[in-house]
């Protein structure tokens, strides 16, 4: 159980002083310890659920609060009642919770509540003097002015949260992206050295295999298939090695003015000659939006469309739509590749640009890492939303600059 905040304590005090001090007259309702409490539950559960971003929880906790303030003040004597600025609690509560629409129509009903006991007076007996009449309109006038001050309170302050939450994402996302360059700079140089490495070995591999291949007697088939299968894994794990140093190598765009959807084009282009034998099982779809040509390297931006367009192919074992789109914010141009794929795992989004990191049986694990390297080479970004079995969407950010 969550234990008792002060602030609540000290509006439950509060509250029992106001019921202590109304039991002190000598008229009373008994029922004005039950509203009082009353609403002070509905305060404190309002603070606990934290309502602010549901306008209908919120809407109810209001009207919860007009009905408690009117029943109070019906109960203390209605339009004498020295509990009218009760009226207040809903008030502030709805120019706080909501904008200043909101909180002035809630603050028109307060009033109109407040000024209904009028109806109960009986003006054949009773008079309304015009100290009355000023009386109650600078009370009516004290809840808006109440309302328009907290509202804009409010507001600011929601403003500043909004910025500071915008502020935190950013920095944290600035500081994922450090730590993966930091990992893809070290990885880098490893990758470089361990190829290095292992490639003079594996020449002198395969020089052995194939020495044996050729003084092994015709009769030994065995050896001649065990050589055949040695030359095959040599020339596969070469392969490897030679990825290695490309994704070690260190990258200089070749800039030059290109039309970014001619390249999406060619790279769709490309995955559709890849994928024949699948083109029923998943369709692709295009949205490109009008882009103003720019310096960047085709090839590698071409490259890197490719691989995620195959990754999200790849993904979709039951088929679906793959969608790829372009759009422009500002200074910079994005590309979305979208899937209908298995998804992410929200304990591998932060680890799938990391090189050798790979969820595929016979993969790498460096098509994007290698995506990553493309497109911070151009001074961009990457990033990607995904839920799992509901697909993942990568976009490429790339600043359009008029500077070769």
């Amino acid at each position: 159980m969550r234990r008792i905040r002060v602030i609540d304590a000290v509006w439950l005090i509060f509250l029992c002083a106001l019921a202590a001090l109304g039991m002190a007259r000598d008229q009373h309702s008994p029922y004005e310890w039950v509203v009082l409490l009353a609403l002070g539950g509905v305060q404190i559960f309002e603070a606990r659920m934290e309502i602010t971003s549901d306008r209908a929880s919120a809407a109810l906790a209001v009207a919860a609060k007009l009905v408690l303030s009117y029943w109070l003040v019906a109960e203390t004597g209605g339009i004498e009642s020295s509990y009218y600025l009760i009226f207040l609690l809903p008030v502030v509560s709805a120019a706080s919770l909501f904008d200043v629409g909101g909180a002035l129509a809630a603050t028109l009903l307060a009033s109109g509540l407040y000024l209904s006991f009028l109806l109960y007076v009986d003006f054949e007996t009773n008079y309304l003097l015009p100290e009355g009449e000023r009386e109650l309109a600078v009370r009516v006038l004290f809840f808006f002015l109440s309302a328009i001050v907290v509202n804009r309170l409010a507001t600011e302050n929601r403003r500043k949260t909004e910025g500071l939450a915008v502020a935190n994402r950013e920095l944290t996302q600035a500081q994922a992206e450090v730590r993966r360059s930091e990992r893809l700079a070290a990885l880098g140089q490893l990758s470089a050295g361990l190829a290095h490495e292992i490639r003079n070995p594996l020449g002198v591999i395969s020089a052995s295999a194939e020495v044996l291949s050729k003084h092994v007697s015709k009769e030994n088939e065995v050896a001649r298939e065990v050589a055949g299968f040695i030359r095959t894994e040599v020339q596969r794990s070469n392969l490897l090695v030679s990825h290695f140093l490309d994704f070690a190598r260190p990258l200089r765009p070749q800039r030059e003015i290109n039309n970014l959807n001619e390249v999406i084009d060619r790279a769709v282009a490309q995955l559709r000659e890849s994928i024949k034998d699948g083109a029923n099982r998943v369709r692709i779809e295009e949205h490109l939006d009008d882009l103003p040509p720019f310096a960047f390297d085709s090839a590698l931006i071409e490259s890197a469309v490719l691989n995620l367009l195959l990754n999200g192919y790849e993904s979709m074992l039951s088929g679906g739509t793959l969608r790829i789109s372009s759009g422009q914010d500002d200074a910079t141009a994005w590309v979305d590749v979208s899937d209908a794929g298995s998804g992410i795992a929200p304990d591998q989004m932060e680890s799938i640009f990391n090189p050798f990191f790979t969820t595929k049986p016979r993969g790498v694990g460096l098509g994007l890492a290698m995506v990553s390297k493309f497109v911070d080479s151009h001074g961009g970004k990457i990033t990607v939303t995904s839920r799992a079995g509901e697909g993942s969407t990568f976009r490429i950010h790339l600043p359009i600059g008029p500077k070769l």
